[in-house]
Formats: structure tokens, sequence, C-alpha cells
């Protein structure tokens, strides 16, 4: 057997067999005790929140500085920003700034200025948009944003919360200029809040946002938000050097899309503070030439609240103390179900190509859904409006980018518009020829039957016989009205067009500054009075009421003139040319042989009117003495 010894009676010598199991023992229980230290500090938690009101020392700073880096690292790398993002671990101490701090961040299309109060917006400027003024447009609405709130403000369903998330200084991970591509975050910890914002940039007008907000641990459902209003909305502005002196519509809406399906509403009819939890592929708010669009990394899960707001402004903006009337600002935020936020945003020009590039998350958790393009709106006329705007545009970048081409491109529009449908007039025409060839049997016909009353079954027989006579000539009796049913999907096509192009915003055209706005001097809406009374005293209408012709030449013209008063001069360009063109076909109309024989007829029939004698006027009937 072997021998058995106690290592405890052994001597403590420096060498031999005795001592190395000695140093064996020695080196076994060192091990076992990292062991347990180690295995005691895993499974330790981590200690409780300092509190809110300690001030972190230099050293501890720095840490704190570093670990926010880390974190912002983590949430904006990878992946698209479409998948899970980390979250947050608990801050072991108070997290914020001793004073308020901008942080600007620029790429070739805008400059954004956040300022770590809130982590909000205070400019966000297009760089290649400018306002009345000449300077670089502000898609932040200063007046409204001062009253209701700066864009990527958060919105809570707690009042007392959402003012803490939007006036606490939020700790930023850069301060001063930032040129994009790049990203910023905005870390607020403090009483059991802890609150991360960060923002992604790159070359384009799109953003992407992560929002997480918790309490004590626990999520909130925190929304990003734009509050109030779009920066184009000029009228919230006093007048000096600004497009008009008084209040034009904004047309402003609410826009989205849900499951593939576009709808608008328009600012009078949003609801104040509404939550909708709907599949919202995109939610905005947007006005003629400009949007500020939400776009939800998870539709499935998307929250919308919407605001609604009201300023009292003055009639007549160059005077503060004209009547007050109330314009509405529109706003909405939108947030993820789970209280974990990503999104992007896109907030700029409403322009075809930009818009198009720009879809939102679709079934397979990519960017492959709807387009932001709907959000230009054609209404009904869109299958015409888009081919004529692509062609006005293309009519326009092969003049070259010089000042008036915009304008010369819906002149020759406006004449190429008129020139195909040239056929349907000379149709309208012959067919108002043939019906003032018949018109005479026609009243024949009316004095035989004249004594029917109303309900006499005779009168289907009257009918009957307008009918053979009708289709004895050739005579279509909708043929002068399918031609202008022709022409109108084309005319409000066209009027759709002019009315949302934001290329003709700030376009100019001699004397009309911004083909936007209304002719300063009022010259357009004054000839297109004067050249539709022409056409219309030119052109022969025998078979009218002459006291109906007389209204119909000086009361349409005058309707027609003073609508187009404050509309925008490009719609009121192209009205014009198609006056004169008109004007000019129907003199060349009157001077064919269909022009002169209406002519003759037209002679003829107001002869048979005049009073015997020739006198053109009216008999007089005397009164008894």
């Amino acid at each position: 057997m072997p021998e058995i010894r106690n290592p405890n009676l052994e001597s403590q010598g420096s060498g031999g067999g005795a001592s190395g199991g000695d140093f064996r023992s020695l080196i076994l229980f060192t091990f076992l005790a990292l062991a347990a230290v180690m295995v005691y500090q895993y499974f330790q938690k981590p200690a409780a929140n300092a509190p809110a009101n300690q001030t972190p020392q230099p050293q501890q700073q720095a840490a704190q500085s570093a670990q926010q880096a880390q974190q912002a690292s983590a949430v904006t790398s990878g992946g698209g920003g479409t998948g899970p993002v980390d979250r947050i671990a608990p801050a072991a101490a108070s997290v914020g700034a001793s004073s308020e701090t901008t942080t600007t961040i620029e790429n070739e299309k805008f400059r954004i200025t956040f300022t770590n109060k809130g982590a909000q917006v205070q400019h966000w400027i297009l760089k290649h948009y400018t306002d009345s003024s000449g300077k670089p447009l502000d898609m932040v609405q200063q007046q409204a944003a001062d009253m209701f709130g700066l864009p990527l403000s958060l919105y809570t369903y707690d009042n007392t919360l959402t003012t803490q998330l939007n006036t606490a200084l939020y700790q930023p991970s850069a301060t001063g200029q930032v040129l994009a591509p790049n990203s910023v975050s905005f870390h607020y910890a403090a009483g059991g809040l802890d609150v991360l914002k960060t923002f992604k940039f790159d070359s384009s007008y799109v953003i992407t946002a992560h929002v997480n907000v918790k309490r004590n641990g626990e999520a909130v459902r925190a929304l990003l938000a734009w509050p109030a209003g779009l920066g184009d909305m000029e009228e919230f502005l006093a007048a000096n050097g600004k497009r008009t002196t008084f209040i034009v519509p904004t047309q402003s809406q609410l826009a989205w899309s849900i499951d593939g399906k576009q709808d608008t509403m328009a600012a009078k009819k949003v609801s104040g503070e509404g939550t909708l939890d709907q599949p919202f592929e995109y939610a905005g708010l947007m006005d003629l030439y400009f949007t500020a669009t939400l776009l939800p990394d998870a539709p499935s899960r998307a929250t919308v609240v919407t605001f609604h707001h009201t300023i009292d402004l003055p009639t007549d903006l160059s005077d503060p103390n004209s009547a007050k009337k109330p314009a509405d600002v529109i706003g909405l935020a939108m947030g993820d179900q789970s209280g974990d936020t990503q999104l992007r945003l896109y907030a700029g020009p409403k322009e075809t190509d930009i818009l198009n590039s720009i879809h939102a998350i679709g079934a397979d958790g990519k960017p492959t859904g709807e387009s932001l393009a709907s959000v230009i709106q054609y209404g009904w006329w869109g299958i015409i409006a888009k081919p004529l705007y692509l062609a006005l545009r293309a009519l326009h970048n092969l003049m070259g980018s010089g000042g008036n081409n915009w304008g010369w491109a819906i002149i020759i529009i406006t004449v190429i518009f008129n020139l195909v449908l040239l056929p349907t007039r000379i149709w309208t025409m012959k067919s108002s020829l043939k019906m003032m060839r018949i018109q005479p049997r026609l009243d024949g016909l009316k004095k035989k039957y004249a004594n029917l009353k109303i309900n006499d079954p005779k009168r289907a027989e009257m009918q009957t016989e307008q009918m053979a006579i009708m289709k004895e000539e050739g005579v279509n009796m909708y043929g002068g009205c399918l031609p202008l049913l022709l022409q109108m999907p084309l005319f409000f096509a066209y009027y759709r067009v002019l009315l949302n192009a934001v290329e003709l915003r700030q376009a100019h055209w001699f004397w009309l500054t911004d083909l936007s706005m209304p002719d300063p001097l009022h010259l357009l809406p004054i000839l297109i009075i004067g050249t539709m009374f022409l056409v219309q005293f030119i052109t022969p209408s025998p078979g009218m009421d002459p006291t109906q012709r007389r209204m119909m030449a000086i009361m349409m013209p005058a309707i027609m003139g003073f609508t187009l008063w404050h509309f925008a001069s490009g719609l009121a360009l192209y009205w014009i040319t198609g006056n004169i063109i008109n004007l000019i076909m129907q003199v060349a109309i009157n001077q064919s042989k269909i022009g002169k024989e209406m002519h003759e007829i037209a002679a003829r029939r107001a002869a048979k009117k005049l009073p015997k004698g020739g006198s053109t006027s009216p008999r007089v009937i005397q009164g008894r003495r």
C-alpha cells in the first residue's frame, strides 16, 4: 500500500518532493478564491442610480461621455436602420448638460440646427429654396413653433412628462458644426427617467431617428412630433418683403397611406390630439409645395397623433390693427406602440423625382412600399396631369435653365394643347351650323304645339318630330357638348399641374416675379376679361336670346377674370394664352365658309326680329290720356 502522509506534518523546506505538494495546494486555494470572487461579482446586481441632484466628478463625466458615444454607435450601426436596436442600459448617474448649446448638421441640401434644450430643431434650412425676401427657406414656421412646439420634440400622454422631455438640457454627442453623413445623439437621465434621441443624416433630404424613453426601467410611449405648420406659410409673418399683404389659403393638409391606400384631409377637418393606431406606411403634413412626412420602420405598430391649432391673423398683413381672422395650423406626431420608436423623416420640397425615390417600409421589412409621390395632389386627373407635368418639365429642360423659361414652357404647352383640341372646336362649329340651318323648322314645330300643356301626351309627338328632323339633317343634339366634355378633363388636369408644380414657385416671367403667386400688376386678369369678351362678341349665336347673349358676353368674362385675380399668375398666363388662341381661331373661322354662312343666318334671323320700318328701337306703347 502507498505510504499515507499528513501534509501538515511535513517540513516546510524550500525544495524536495514534500515542498512541491504544499506549493500545488497553495495554487489551488488561490484559484478557488479568485473564482469565488468572480462568480460573486457576476451575480451581484448593479448599484442603484445616483440621486438626481448628484453632480458627477470630471473623471465620471468623461467615462459617461465615452459610454454615450458607444451607445450611439450601437444604435446607428448596421442593417440600414430597420432592424432591432439594442436597449439602453440603466444609467449609473444623472446625465445632462449645464447650459444650452446648439449642434448644426449640414449637407448640400439642408442645414439643421438642434438645441440641446429638449433635443429639438430650431431651424431647418433648405439651401436650394428661398423665401420671398431672398433668404434660404426655413421649414420651421417660427411663429407657430414658438406657440405650439419645435420639430422633433416629444409627445406623451402625460403633460408633465412631455414638458420635462422638451425642456430638459440633454447631453449631446457633438456640438458646433457636424457635416453629413454623420449621426448625433442626445442623452438625458434623471430621477429614474432615461431618454436617448439619435438622428442619422446622409446626403439626401431624409433623416433617420431613434427615440427611446424609459421611466424606472419601463418603456414610455413617446412620439416624435412636428407640432405646427411649415415654414413656407408666409401669411403668418409680417408683409414686409413677403409675397402678399393679404391672407392667402395655405391649403394645408394631412396626408397618409394605410395598406397602400393614400388619402388626405383638409386642415379644418383635422382633430386636435386625436390618436390613430393604424398600419401607417407614412403620415405627414403639407402645403402646396413642401411636406414633412414621417415613415415608420414598423408600420404595423405605428401610432399617429394629430394636432390642430389656430392663430388669429390680421386680414391685412401690412396693418396689424386690421380685423383678425383665425388661420388653421396643423401638426402630427408618430411613434411605435412598443415605446421604442424608429422612423425616417422627409422634410423638403414636393418634387416628383425626389418623392418617387423615397419608399415606405413594405411587407418584407425593406423600403419597397409606396412612394411619397402620392403627396402631390393631382386628384382625379392624375392619369392626365402626370404626363402633362412631364411634358412641361421636359420642354423647360430643353430650353435650358433660363429665368423666363417656365413661363415660355407654359405658353408653348398651352398652344400645343389648343392645337390638339382644334378638331373638336371645328366639330362644334359644324354642329352649330347644322343646328342653325334647321332652326326655322324647329321653331315652326314649337309654334305648332305651342298651346299644349306641359303634361299633355302629345308633347311626346313633338319630341319625336324634332328627333326626325335632326336625324334627317344629320344633326347630333349632343354635338356641341361632346367636344366640351372632351376638353374639360384636359383643362382640369392642366390646372392641377400648374397649381402643384413646385418648380413654378418663385419662377419669373417678365413682370411676373413668382408664377405661383398672383400677378402683382393685375395685367393678366384684365387681359383675360377683355379677350373673353371679344371671343364672345365675335362668335355667332343666332339661336340664343339677345339678352342672354349680352349677359354671357359680359358676365362670364367678368366672373372668370375676378376669379383669377388672386390665383397663381402661372395659371392666369395659361388662361390668357388660351384666350388669345381662341380669339385668333374664331377670327379665322368667321372668314371660312362655315363662319360666313353662320353670320348670314344670324343676320337674317336678326332682321326678322326687327320691328317694321327697320328701326332697331323697340316699340313704345303709348298710355291713354
